[in-house]
């Protein structure tokens, strides 16, 4: 079974694990179209080569780089005609240039086609988005969706036809690991790990519910962006900032390291009406590491923490403090959640769980 997969995503090293799985199951010859480099604007990506044994990974040139509406592959008819796909995964959201050219060229080709949705939120598109978009809906023969919520979204939006909810990517589980905890002499430490510091992720409600804990603890913050010096004037209005450390921003390799320090790793992220969480890799990350996660109830936090953390409704700085606070005063609770954790993301969010979801969606596409 040949499948070309186009994903902009696979630019970073690290999520070419799941295309190394993939690539190394005996019935699928896989081939992935990545761009050379993405204009994100929280800034440039460029292609790293780190994961890609069994499989063939090219980058082909975009052109209208960085517009997640506009861009689209050049040369990807001349790459379909050259490898003649079974199944062109399509790594995009169905109402971009880029899945419409690549279903419309696929299917004339005899392809199966598919396409992978984060939007957890109904949204409409002006012309002629919004005709690309039905035109897929209509066409395609299967969608994997990266949250439950996602899946009513299309739902509603007309997609009528078969689709499984699989998050984009994993984590490592050999990277992403237990280590002995620091002497207790240290104090509680509460981490913060978000690539961009925004009002949606709720780094202020997290400082005002740290602020109402006893005792020694403190708190680190990852990430840049535009609330990091709002955030450092709360914590001097909250008269803790001796407790408060930011860290800035924190390298997919530092990660791990990072994540290990922490007792436990709270998100606090709030609806807004354009946002809502649609994932929260961090917590898979952390929980992976044994770190007992805390999150309030935005979009798909709850779904992926399950059993193995503390949810808090969103806002609530009571509640978020109170789960503090208990997992401040019992080191069996952190235990019991950081095993929970790990057990959790084990049967569900390493890339090789998440690779094999996937090539089970390929199978069922191809099945007679």
């Amino acid at each position: 079974m040949r499948v070309l997969m186009l994903s902009k995503a696979c630019l970073v090293g690290a999520y070419q694990t799941k295309l190394e799985m993939i690539g190394q199951t005996e019935d699928i010859d896989l081939l992935a179209v990545v761009p050379p480099f993405w204009n994100d604007p929280a800034g440039r990506i460029d292609l790293e080569r780190s994961h890609t044994e069994g499989y063939t990974l090219v980058a082909d040139p975009i052109r209208f780089n960085g517009d997640y509406h506009l861009h689209y592959y050049p040369k990807l008819r001349q790459r379909i005609d050259e490898f003649q796909p079974d199944i062109m995964h399509i790594d995009e959201e169905p109402y971009n240039l880029a899945t419409w050219l690549a279903w419309r060229q696929s299917r004339a080709r005899g392809a199966k086609t598919l396409f992978f949705s984060w939007q957890n939120i109904e949204r409409g598109y002006p012309f002629p988005f919004s005709s690309m978009e039905k035109q897929v809906l209509g066409g395609v023969d299967f969608a994997i969706m990266g949250n439950q919520d996602s899946a009513v979204v299309w739902h509603n939006k007309g997609y009528s036809g078969p689709y499984k909810v699989i998050p984009q990517f994993g984590v490592d589980p050999e990277r992403f690991h237990a280590s002995t905890r620091a002497d207790s002499g240290r104090g509680f430490v509460i981490g913060s790990a978000n690539r961009r510091l925004v009002k949606e992720k709720g780094v202020d409600l997290l400082l005002k519910a740290a602020a109402k804990l006893p005792g020694t603890w403190r708190l680190h913050i990852a990430g840049e962006g535009p609330e990091k010096e709002s955030l450092r004037g709360l914590a001097r209005e909250l008269s803790i900032e001796r407790h408060v450390h930011f860290d800035g921003a924190i390298s997919s390799d530092q990660m791990p390291a990072y994540l290990r320090q922490m007792d436990v790793l709270a998100l606090c992220s709030r609806t807004q009406p354009n946002w809502k969480e649609q994932f929260g890799r961090v917590l898979v990350e952390a929980m992976s590491c044994e770190i007992p996660v805390v999150g309030s109830n935005c979009g798909e936090i709850p779904n992926v923490i399950g059993d193995a953390g503390l949810i808090f409704p969103e806002e609530n700085i009571g509640a978020l403090q109170a789960h503090l606070l208990e997992l401040m005063q019992s080191e069996e609770r952190r235990r019991a959640l950081g095993k929970s954790g790990r057990r959790r993301v084990l049967e569900n969010y390493t890339q090789a769980q998440i690779a094999m979801q996937t090539v089970a969606v390929y199978r069922e596409m191809n099945a007679p």
